[in-house]
């Protein structure tokens, strides 16, 4: 492999370990990614396709259509700024909600306080482009410790079953470890919920068209427990 991110990569200084209060399911000692049941409901194509968005590079060659923001204006920028120090949560809707009713009532409907919530589109890309573009995100800056871990949650709308969600936690030097690769299938109405501060990731999508996918951050705390628990796989047997 012809890149591997350095100690100078932006993602080494994000803090790993805070007070910040965390799900069990998604604490340190945890793989850091919890995979839900497939969604049991459709999402018209239109709802994504029609909505309004803006160039923003993250994890690829993206666009993304902001859903919900700080302010319900189209921004693809973090909650924060010098001028108002907001955390990821408590989100208000943009015009591109009304687009989309399946996905916003989704949303809303789980009862989790939530901040950006968009949609992502992602040309295709091998795993040694995609690498390049391999993350830790900021979800907390300017969380109170009080309040919950924010973490980010997946929902998979077009059909890629040989592209996946890369994962990987950190070595001793904060960057990550290879040894430690976890792959997260995305095929249409695949649902995942991630500690992205925590992990390293990346989207390996070797296919033809775009993928996208609806990205939200949710607060840790009992509503996501909950919201988490009613969305699990039916155990078998």
């Amino acid at each position: 492999m012809s890149f591997w991110p350095t100690q100078d990569h932006w993602s080494v200084s994000i803090p790993l370990r805070t007070a910040h209060p965390r799900l069990p399911l998604l604490g340190v000692d945890t793989p850091g990614v919890i995979q839900l049941a497939d969604a049991d409901f459709s999402v018209p194509e239109h709802e994504w396709t029609s909505l309004e968005y803006m160039d923003w590079k993250s994890g690829g060659d993206t666009n993304f259509a902001p859903i919900a923001t700080m302010d319900g204006e189209l921004d693809c920028r973090g909650f924060w700024s010098k001028e108002n120090e907001h955390p990821d949560k408590d989100a208000k809707f943009t015009s591109n909600a009304d687009k989309c009713p399946t996905l916003r009532n989704y949303i809303a409907g789980t009862g989790v306080n939530f901040g950006r919530m968009r949609i992502i589109k992602l040309e295709p890309q091998d795993r040694e482009t995609a690498i390049r573009s391999i993350h830790r995100d900021d979800n907390n800056r300017f969380n109170p410790t009080s309040d919950g871990w924010v973490v980010r949650s997946w929902l998979e709308l077009t059909d890629n079953p040989n592209s996946y969600m890369l994962l990987m936690d950190n070595g001793p030097d904060g960057l990550p470890d290879p040894a430690t690769e976890i792959r997260v299938p995305l095929h249409r109405g695949a649902r995942f919920v991630v500690d992205t501060q925590r992990l390293w990731h990346v989207v390996v999508h070797p296919g033809n068209e775009p993928r996208y996918a609806l990205i939200t951050s949710f607060e840790s705390g009992p509503a996501l427990q909950r919201w988490i628990d009613s969305q699990l796989p039916a155990r078998v047997g």
